[in-house]
């Protein structure tokens, strides 16, 4: 009987895992397919808005529909939570007009994008 429970329980921890991996997968490639859309619309405000550079927008907007299906069909989010500090989720629960709550949170995100580019540059320098 004790190894029935069992049985029963990894059974549901075996589908658990399934429907959370398809479910990882289908927001991958949602997200990706945004990405995409953004990095062709717009280049520059889509590297601001997904933080990422040149080199990873120029691979974003050349990539085939099937590269993309497979990306997205990995069992890791590729997507983040950008919002990883206080200062970021203060913004968004301080309950401000919703104009100046965006605002806050470009000038946040574009301080963190600068600090992040002045970090690379400087191991770029120390390394060399």
């Amino acid at each position: 009987m004790e190894s029935e429970m069992e049985m029963s329980m990894e059974n549901c921890n075996v589908n658990a895992s399934g429907v959370i991996s398809r479910e990882i997968g289908e927001i991958n490639l949602a997200y990706m397919l945004l990405a995409q859309k953004l990095v062709k619309q717009d280049r520059a405000e889509a590297m601001f808005r997904l933080g990422v550079g040149r080199e990873l927008a120029d691979l974003l907007a050349n990539m085939s529909l099937s590269q993309i299906v497979k990306l997205a069909a990995s069992n890791f989010l590729l997507c983040s939570f950008r919002l990883d500090d206080r200062p970021m989720f203060a913004v968004v629960g301080e309950g401000k007009e919703p104009a100046l709550q965006q605002a806050h949170m470009s000038i946040l995100m574009t301080a963190r994008q600068a600090q992040g580019q002045s970090q690379i540059r400087e191991a770029g320098a120390a390394a060399a």
